[in-house]
């Protein structure tokens, strides 16, 4: 799988853009504000409906302009397409020109994997954070998954709105049938997230092994899920054990909203008893173990998003890294232009919204 080319119109700093990738490595390099992580934002947008840095859509539009427009077209092994998306009153998207009626209709189509200097906090950040994480890989794989994470979003508001309406004196029956449906859908989140960190947990000590193969002494890696229940009545009857903290709290103190994950290395936690260098290392294995789950998943390789993540890594580390990347598009931004040793390249500079390729 790889993006054969990227259109911007209006779009951030962009006023008119067209960029040709190669099926290889894309470096990105220039200045710091100059637009570089633009261009992965736009990938990001067509993949995954969303923008990873603003939940305004509007920041995406041009200063003084009403409407953008971003398409990516691509080429999987047995299909090709362009997905486009239009900023303006309300966010639209187009597959091949049809427009779509929901989000979920154009996620999955270009599967991405977006690495950058915050995902050190999957492992430092709270549970949101690697639930966050967990989420959008499935949502990638199953466009399902969105659907319920949206049902469970609104049944847990309407329960909390209900909650608060108790307290001022409304009769509680309707509890019951929102427990019912909030117990049923952490369910089959439940299952959803256990099968995919059971996929973690069977390849995490080998992807680990390759990343710290220089090391002085190999480190044992373990991943573990943290969930209040493995059942749906026993969801069911975590709801009714907490109406009464519920009640006072105003809101919903148990369910599937609360999960996280752990991450041992050498039986501790690491994000309390790991070094920085242990933090990133553990966070780079992570990455590379969703890249390997998608992989077998789609049977194609997804396409690389590293935005200022090279430097991160020291020479050694870097080489290694993208070494262990076999058929990958790889698309880098970068504030200094660095080495890749590949012949399968492309290098543009990027200054002031515009991006000039490197003959």
């Amino acid at each position: 799988m790889y993006i054969k080319k990227i259109s911007l119109n209006n779009f951030r700093n962009y006023k008119k853009q067209e960029i040709v990738l190669d099926k290889g490595i894309n470096l990105f390099y220039g200045d710091n504000a100059q637009g570089k992580t633009n261009i992965i934002e736009s990938i990001f947008l067509c993949s995954m409906g969303k923008s990873f840095r603003s939940k305004k859509d509007k920041e995406m539009i041009l200063f003084n302009e009403l409407s953008a427009t971003v398409a990516v077209e691509y080429e999987k092994k047995d299909r090709s397409g362009i997905i486009k998306s239009q900023i303006g009153e309300k966010k639209e998207f187009f597959s091949n020109g049809i427009k779509q009626a929901k989000i979920s209709d154009i996620v999955g189509k270009i599967n991405i994997i977006i690495f950058s200097p915050e995902d050190i906090e999957i492992i430092k950040g709270g549970p949101s954070t690697r639930r966050k994480f967990i989420d959008m890989m499935i949502s990638s794989l199953k466009p399902n998954y969105i659907h319920l994470l949206n049902d469970y979003n609104r049944v847990l508001e309407q329960r909390n709105t209900y909650l608060k309406q108790i307290k001022e004196g409304k009769n509680p029956e309707l509890l019951e049938i929102l427990d019912e449906q909030l117990a049923t859908l952490s369910y089959q989140i439940f299952v959803y997230r256990k099968q995919y960190l059971e996929k973690f947990s069977n390849i995490i000590q080998e992807t680990h092994n390759i990343i710290t193969k220089n090391a002085k002494k190999q480190e044992s890696i373990k991943i573990k899920y943290i969930s209040n229940s493995s059942e749906k009545q026993g969801f069911l009857e975590n709801l009714k054990k907490s109406k009464t903290i519920d009640l006072a709290r105003g809101y919903t103190s148990t369910g599937v909203h609360r999960d996280d994950f752990i991450v041992y290395i050498n039986k501790k936690i690491i994000s309390i008893f790991g070094s920085q260098g242990q933090q990133r290392t553990t966070t780079l294995t992570l990455k590379l173990c969703e890249l390997k789950i998608i992989t077998e998943e789609i049977g194609e390789t997804p396409i690389l998003l590293l935005d200022d993540f090279m430097s991160e890594l020291d020479e050694n580390r870097r080489k290694s890294f993208l070494e262990n990347l076999k058929n990958s598009q790889v698309i880098i931004t970068c504030t200094d232009k660095i080495e890749i040793g590949k012949k399968d390249n492309k290098n543009f500079y990027v200054e002031n919204g515009k991006v000039q390729e490197e003959k």
